[in-house]
């Protein structure tokens, strides 16, 4: 849970450095779903 929780904090600190375009917002939003599915699957092993 610790590991999700870092990986949505930075993610979410990307997300507001990084949003100056419509494609920086697209890019955004796939990183934070990477990194939601890797913290998943971290999970379940």
């Amino acid at each position: 849970m610790k590991k999700f929780v870092t990986a949505a904090v930075l993610v979410a600190g990307l997300a507001l450095t990084a949003c100056n375009t419509v494609e920086g917002a697209g890019k955004d939003i796939k990183s934070a779903g990477n990194a939601i599915e890797d913290t998943a699957q971290d999970v379940k092993k």
